[in-house]
């Protein structure tokens, strides 16, 4: 079973789609901005599973990384960007009108 992308709303993202990558956006939407091992705490996910992740998000302009010294030790922050951000919204827009309004009788 596979959907034609010419069925999807507009808005539909199918890089943010996938589930980690998805949760990582709405993380990263809520909090602004996040450490890089309080993300992979957050997902329960490797450090390399959502350094994958990251990797597709950077790659199409989404999320950006700052890289900081903070007790001696170098960390990444990660932020969604003002596109990843808007492609975001646009997914959850997207997401809302496949499912459509809530059935009252239910």
């Amino acid at each position: 079973m596979s959907a034609d992308t010419h069925d999807l709303p507009e808005g539909f993202d199918a890089t943010i789609h996938a589930p980690n990558r998805l949760r990582i956006c709405a993380l990263l939407d809520t909090a602004g901005e996040a450490e890089f091992g309080l993300v992979q705490k957050q997902l329960a996910v490797s450090a390399s599973v959502l350094s994958k992740h990251v990797t597709v998000l950077m790659d199409a302009g989404y999320v950006e990384q700052r890289k900081a010294v903070r007790d001696t030790r170098q960390r990444v922050w990660l932020r969604l960007t003002r596109r990843g951000r808007d492609a975001y919204q646009g997914h959850l827009a997207a997401l809302r009108a496949i499912v459509g309004p809530p059935d009252p009788a239910l």
